[in-house]
C-alpha cells in the first residue's frame, strides 16, 4: 500500500511544520511542503488539524513472553503499543526462562516474527556466570546487555563485584542497568516489618525501595562505567539526588545516558493513598520533589529518554497485600498522551517530545534509520488529535491484563493513526492490519 499523508503538522527535530508525506515500500519516500503527486494507485489521508510525530521508541518494556503470558504477550502488548503511537520497543530479559543464553534470545526473535505489530528487539540478560555468552553478542543485532544490580527474578541479580567489573570492562554492547542497592533494600524491608508488621501501606514502598538505595547503586554503575569507559544507560531513574551523576552534553557526545519512565513524571507519593498497588513499581514512585527534579532534568538535557517500563500483572496479583503484590504495571498505550498532557499543562514544550521519545532512543541505541521523520527512513509515524479526548477505562485499551493505573483519567489528546513500516496498523481506535513489526537493526 502507498499512502500520501496530506497537510500533516509534523513535529520533528525541534521544528513544527506543515507538509505532505509519501509512504512507499516501507519507508518515508518523500516529504514536501508542496502537494505530492505520484503516478499509480495510492491512498490519501487528509491529516489537517492532526500533529504527526515520528513513531515512539520505548526502550524498556516487559511483554511477558515466554513463560508469563497470562499477564501479557508479544501479540497483545504490541497492539497496545501501536494504539499509543509506539512503533518500536526493546524488551527485557526477565521472562521464564530468562533471556540469558543465545538459544533463549533466538527463541524470542522467532516468537516476535510475524506476531508483533511494532518493531522489536530484545536485551540479553547478565548473570553471575554467563560471561562467555555475553561476549558472543552481536552489537548489530542485540539492543543491549541488561544488568540487574538490584532485585530481579530467577538468577539475574548480578551481585558479584568481580563479575560486574568484568562485564563493564568487556561488554560488546550497550550496558543498561536497573540500579537499586540490594543490601539497602533488605535492611529497609526489615525496618518496615518492624514498623508496620506484615501488612504495610503501599505508601511505604518508597521507604523500602528508597532514594538511598537508588543513589548508592547508580553511583556504583557510573563509577564502573567511568573506570572502563563503558557505554552505560541508566534505566528508570527516580530521585533528585541521582541527577547529580548526569551530564547535559549532547546525547551523541555522551558515554552515560539516562532514562525516566513516564509514571515517575506523572505520579508521586501522594498518589499511593488512592492508587495503592497499582502504582507499585521498582524503583518506587517517590516524593513530589523527585518528580519535579526529573522533569527539570529532562528540560536541562541530563535525562535523555522517556520510556514506560511497561510490565503488566493480572489484577488478582495486584490486589494482594503489599509484600505479595508484584511491582509493575501497564503503561505503553498512554505514554505519549501523558507527555502531551504535560505539554498542555505548560510543563514541557511540544517540540521536545520527539527528542525524548523518538530521536534520543534511536540515537542512544544506534537504531538504524528509525526515530526521525526523514526521507529514506522507515515509515514509522503516529498522528495525534490534540483537540480530542481520551477517557481511559476498562474496555478501551488492549492490555491483556485488563486494567490500567490511569483508569478514570481523561487526557486531552487522542492517537488517531499509527503507521509501522509504512503500513497503517491503527486507525481511530481499531487495529486494521496484520502485524507489521520488523526486527530492529543497530549500526
Amino acid at each position: 500500500m502507498v499512502y500520501i499523508l496530506r497537510n500533516a503538522t509534523v513535529v520533528n527535530e525541534g521544528v513544527i511544520t506543515c507538509c505532505d508525506i509519501l509512504l512507499k515500500d516501507g519507508i518515508i519516500s518523500k516529504i514536501d511542503h508542496k502537494p505530492i503527486s505520484i503516478a499509480g494507485n495510492c491512498t490519501e489521508l487528509d491529516l489537517s488539524g492532526l500533529y504527526v510525530f515520528p513513531g515512539i521508541i520505548d526502550d524498556q518494556v516487559h511483554f511477558r513472553e515466554p513463560g508469563l503470558t497470562h499477564k501479557g504477550d508479544i501479540f497483545t502488548e504490541s497492539m497496545a503499543a501501536v494504539a499509543g503511537g509506539v512503533t518500536s520497543y526493546l524488551e527485557m530479559p526477565n521472562t521464564k526462562p530468562p533471556t540469558t543464553t543465545s538459544a533463549d534470545l533466538q527463541a524470542k526473535f522467532c516468537a516476535a516474527s510475524g506476531r508483533s505489530f511494532a518493531n522489536y528487539s530484545f536485551y540479553f540478560g547478565a548473570t553471575n556466570d554467563n560471561f562467555d555468552e555475553v561476549m558472543l553478542l552481536d552489537k548489530h543485532q542485540v539492543a543491549g546487555l541488561k544488568i540487574f544490580m538490584g532485585s530481579s527474578t530467577g538468577n539475574m541479580l548480578v551481585d558479584d563485584d568481580r563479575v560486574l567489573d568484568r562485564l563493564f570492562a568487556n561488554s560488546p554492547v550497550l550496558i543498561a542497568v536497573h540500579a537499586e542497592d540490594e543490601a539497602t533494600i533488605r535492611a529497609n524491608t526489615v525496618a518496615a516489618r518492624a514498623k508496620y508488621g506484615e501488612n504495610p501501606p503501599f505508601s511505604a514502598h518508597p521507604e523500602i525501595r528508597s532514594a538511598e538505595a537508588c543513589l548508592k547503586c547508580s553511583q556504583k554503575a557510573v563509577s564502573l562505567a567511568q573506570r572502563h569507559y563503558s557505554r552505560l544507560h541508566l534505566l528508570h531513574l527516580t530521585t533528585e539526588q541521582e541527577m547529580s551523576l548526569l551530564s547535559n552534553k549532547n546525547i551523541s557526545d555522551k558515554k552515560i545516558t539516562a532514562e525516566v519512565c513516564v509514571q515517575h513524571l506523572w505520579f508521586d507519593v501522594r498518589d499511593y493513598n488512592s492508587k495503592g498497588a497499582f502504582i507499585k513499581w521498582n524503583p518506587a514512585v517517590k516524593n513530589e520533589s523527585d518528580k519535579l527534579a526529573l522533569r527539570n532534568a529532562l528540560l536541562e538535557g541530563k535525562i535523555d529518554v522517556v520510556a514506560t517500563d511497561h510490565a503488566p500483572h493480572t489484577i488478582d496479583e495486584k490486589l494482594q497485600p503489599y509484600f505479595s503484590a508484584p511491582s509493575g504495571g501497564p503503561m505503553i498505550q498512554h505514554s505519549l498522551l501523558l507527555m502531551l498532557q504535560l505539554v498542555k499543562q505548560g510543563i514541557f514544550p511540544l517540540e521536545k517530545i520527539p527528542d525524548w521519545m523518538s530521536h534520543n532512543p534511536a540515537t542512544c541505541f544506534n537504531i538504524e534509520k528509525r526515530g526521525f521523520i526523514r526521507e529514506g527512513y522507515a515509515g514509522d509515524l503516529t498522528a495525534v488529535d490534540m483537540n480530542s479526548k481520551t477517557v481511559i477505562n476498562h474496555g478501551n485499551y488492549f492490555y491483556k491484563c485488563g486494567w490500567s493505573p490511569l483508569d478514570g483519567t481523561t487526557l486531552n489528546a487522542a492517537v488517531k493513526y499509527t503507521f509501522v513500516n509504512s503500513q497503517l496498523v491503527y486507525n481511530c481506535g481499531k487495529i486494521v492490519s496484520s502485524p507489521a513489526g520488523k526486527k530492529l537493526s543497530f549500526t
